[in-house]
């Protein structure tokens, strides 16, 4: 019996791009982390402009994901008891719309509240986007596939990771506050992709099936998991902090530009060269350079007050690159590693790595930079992406 969805494109004429499902799915990730990405770096300077100090704002962050993750282990049981149609619906209501009660929300507590439910939002986003990924495209393209989905996700970063904290300064808050609420508009899109998901095979099934499918779904997971992580913690650091750890506004943009973009064409160009060369050639090389780039980062931001631009540049820059492209590579190795009923598992399992690692760089360089610098934070955390190095080397199982 073949368990793979019948709707997944088996024909390699058919573009990703078109495929039925994909340009709904791609509209509702494009919305949603427009909002996620606009108040990525500019919840954490509100709340530094309500009182709080470095280790609050990191917080914020941290709050945010681990709701996310939270809400992603519930995620696969979710759709199968409620349906995609009113799980993606209420991801989307409650990523955007707690954006618009922030200004009034003008202390640490209250930001850290609304932080909470937009992670409870995002989280069913994140594992419902690439679940779905897995359910509209068969594996032949899934890494061209994966790859027009993390454009989807990444573009967004590029535009707004880096603009917001300007915006927010030199327009005000409010406006991108109203740009935080764009997962609002991802409704009539949850919609139409709902109505091409539900009831699909993979939501169904023998309980006492799925959950033994579940379980030994996870131990291969595990490894992309911990290297999604390694890059995440890096990458959400630098989002964080980019703006507090310089003194040159100029070169923060620039740099925030450089790391969003970098990772938004690597994560699309990613995706072919795994079809084609398998994900193995990339790991190893992307989690050295992850680590490169913030040894140059926390140099460039060494001494106080006087920010070395090149070396800022060209460190956030290779982050972003690892960025995206483990994005990419760790993603299609998760939907390798299991079986085709598992694929809600791996879009959980994948999603808690991408998020908490984004939740980890953003509390682990706000605690460290009060006690010590950034400087001393980003070179722990470079540490820590470079000891992932082993399970890059390691050929998956399976």
């Amino acid at each position: 019996m073949n368990n793979a969805p019948t709707h997944s494109i088996t024909h390699t004429s058919v573009s990703v791009w078109k495929a039925p499902g994909m340009p709904a799915l791609l509209l509702l990730t494009a919305a949603g982390f427009s909002g996620f990405a606009a108040l990525l770096p500019t919840a954490p300077l509100w709340a530094v402009r309500g009182g709080a100090d470095t280790a609050g704002a990191g917080s914020v962050n941290a709050v945010l994901m681990l709701c996310t993750v939270c809400a992603q282990t519930l995620v696969p049981a979710t759709i199968r008891r409620l349906g995609w149609r009113t799980t993606l619906v209420a991801g989307a209501v409650l990523l955007g719309a707690p954006s618009l009660a922030h200004p009034w929300a003008t202390g640490l507590g209250a930001v850290l509240a609304l932080a909470a439910v937009r992670g409870l939002g995002f989280g069913v986003l994140t594992v419902c986007g690439a679940g779905a990924v897995a359910e509209l495209v068969g594996p032949e393209r899934r890494g061209k596939a994966v790859g027009a989905y993390g454009l989807a996700i990444a573009g967004p970063q590029f535009i707004l990771v880096s603009t917001a904290p300007w915006a927010a300064e030199n327009i005000g808050f409010t406006a991108v506050f109203v740009v935080g609420a764009l997962p609002l508009l991802g409704v009539v899109p949850a919609l139409r992709l709902a109505r091409r998901l539900d009831g699909r095979p993979a939501a169904t099934g023998d309980a006492q099936d799925r959950a033994v499918v579940a379980r030994t779904a996870y131990l291969p997971l595990l490894r992309p998991m911990v290297l999604l992580l390694g890059a995440t913690t890096a990458g959400g650091a630098l989002i964080t902090f980019a703006p507090q750890m310089s003194d040159d506004p100029a070169a923060t943009l620039a740099a925030l530009l450089l790391l969003t973009g970098t990772a938004a064409v690597a994560r699309w160009r990613f995706g072919a060269a795994a079809d084609r060369y398998g994900t193995r050639p990339f790991l190893w090389p992307l989690v050295a350079a992850t680590a490169a780039g913030l040894v140059l980062t926390a140099w460039a931001v060494a001494t106080p007050g006087e920010t070395r631009v090149v070396p800022l540049l060209a460190g956030t820059a290779l982050v972003g690159v690892c960025y995206g492209g483990l994005q990419n590579l760790t993603l299609v190795d998760s939907f390798a590693a299991v079986d085709p009923r598992s694929s809600g598992v791996a879009s959980a399992v994948w999603n808690i790595g991408f998020d908490g690692g984004t939740g980890l760089g953003a509390l682990l360089v706000g605690f460290l930079a009060t006690g010590t610098s950034f400087s001393v934070a980003l070179l722990v955390t470079a540490a820590l992406s470079l000891a992932t190095l082993p399970l890059a080397l390691t050929r998956r199982n399976g």
